[in-house]
């Protein structure tokens, strides 16, 4: 058995700043558009970001392998193969004209740590699988978690079917152009069985500023959020002449308005009772073929996302907008229709995971915090089939989702190294 301690894991992590930093570089140029990066799922940017963690995979001699969803899987054999894996992963796509760092951070600490085990001798007791997964990014497709998903078989009824936002295409073309097979999803074909997973751990840029705020590099997940969400809802009321008086109008702009302003007060009321959550409305336009100057809006287009950590407390939002949706459509005489609505689970932090990680990071002195995540990941899909997660998250400035993503590389190593040494403690002989 070899024993490392946990300054020969951080210094087995700090001798790959130039390496890593070369991957970021990399992957920056696999999606470049300015501003950002587009690497767009099951798309050329997505393929090439691919294509180059395969490489980097394939230098360290790690077996590589697809699903029928064409998620990537680089796998650290070890000498017990039937033992449950453990996965370290995170998606490689963006959202368009996003940052380099949002889930390419996760898949890149994963070979990290890989290489950190080939260094220092230690050898896996179970599989240590790094996963690259495909379309986190919803936005394209307004489906939630399609790669974990599709890996896990549980994708929704009809995702197949939906179309990428830019090219019109089905999702199961998409997935046909870059190898996988729709057919075997759409059969229910399951690549991952929760049962041979002992835990899955991701890391991940932070997505609202706390560490910035606390100055420190590294903070733990307590749970992912669970929403609903409405991808095109609209409200409907009757184009008119901007002369009719109030009382005869149905004007689906000002229903919308009222609409915003009621979630905003909701999640108000939510924020002084310390309950967390998050309300976004995406998308808020009048039809652009019916609307002018003089023409009281008839019809209205919204999104809306409703987030929160607890499934008692998303139950409880669920109703109230609805009956706000109820109340506005009675006082206004419009009619909101809602369409398909989207769900995802809750993902909470398995307590276990938390607390080891929390430990590595004290022996290597790295001072952390603990927060909920304001965003959704991949973790949850494998959360709501049964599969123990954890998530670390790495100081960031600027958010996520645009162009000005800025994770210091000192600070994704200092994350990578709590991960590394937590699967070390747990894992390594």
């Amino acid at each position: 058995m070899v024993t490392v301690s946990a300054q020969e894991i951080k210094a087995a992590i700090d001798a790959q700043r130039q390496s890593m930093g070369a991957l970021f570089d990399q992957l920056r140029r696999d999606g470049l558009d300015e501003p950002g990066v587009s690497r767009d799922p099951y798309g050329a940017g997505e393929q090439r970001a691919h294509a180059t963690v395969a490489a980097a995979a394939r230098a360290l001699g790690l077996e590589i392998s697809s699903d029928a969803a064409a998620n990537l899987y680089m796998t650290l054999p070890a000498r017990d193969r039937t033992a449950p894996r453990v996965i370290v992963g995170s998606h490689l796509d963006s959202v368009p004209h996003g940052g380099n760092f949002d889930g390419a951070a996760g898949v890149l600490a994963g070979l990290a740590a890989v290489t950190a085990f080939q260094t220092l001798g230690i050898v896996p007791s179970c599989d240590l699988t790094v996963m690259g997964i495909r379309a986190e990014e919803s936005i394209w497709f307004q489906v939630s978690y399609i790669g974990s998903r599709g890996a896990l078989g549980t994708l929704p009824d009809g995702a197949l079917d939906v179309r990428r936002i830019d090219t019109g295409r089905t999702l199961a073309d998409h997935i046909t152009d870059c190898g996988g097979d729709p057919a075997a999803l759409a059969a229910g074909a399951r690549h991952l069985d929760p049962a041979g997973i002992r835990a899955y751990v991701e890391l991940h840029i932070e997505q609202a500023p706390s560490l910035v705020e606390a100055g420190r590099p590294v903070a733990l997940c307590t749970g992912i959020p669970g929403n609903f969400r409405y991808p095109n809802a609209r409200i409907e009321g009757a184009n008119d002449h901007v002369g009719l008086p109030r009382r005869f109008r149905r004007d689906a702009a000002l229903a919308g308005a009222e609409f915003a302003m009621a979630l905003d007060a909701l999640w108000e009321e939510y924020d002084a009772k310390g309950i967390p959550m998050a309300c976004t409305i995406g998308r808020f336009h009048t039809d652009p073929a019916q609307h002018g100057l003089t023409v009281v809006p008839g019809r209205f287009e919204f999104s809306l996302d409703v987030r929160a950590y607890d499934e008692a407390v998303l139950a409880a939002l669920d109703a109230r907008v609805a009956a706000i949706m109820a109340g506005i459509a009675q006082r206004r005489g419009v009619t909101f229709r809602t369409g398909a609505k989207a769900r995802a689970a809750v993902g909470p932090a398995d307590p276990a995971i938390k607390a080891g990680l929390t430990a590595c990071a004290s022996r290597l002195g790295i001072s952390t915090l603990e927060i909920g995540s304001p965003a959704s990941h991949d973790g949850a899909a494998f959360a709501a089939c049964g599969v123990p997660i954890g998530m670390v998250f790495v100081k960031n400035h600027n958010g996520s989702h645009n162009p000005y993503e800025a994770m210091e590389i000192n600070d994704f190593l200092d994350g990578t190294s709590v991960l590394t040494s937590w699967l070390a403690s747990e894992y390594g002989l």
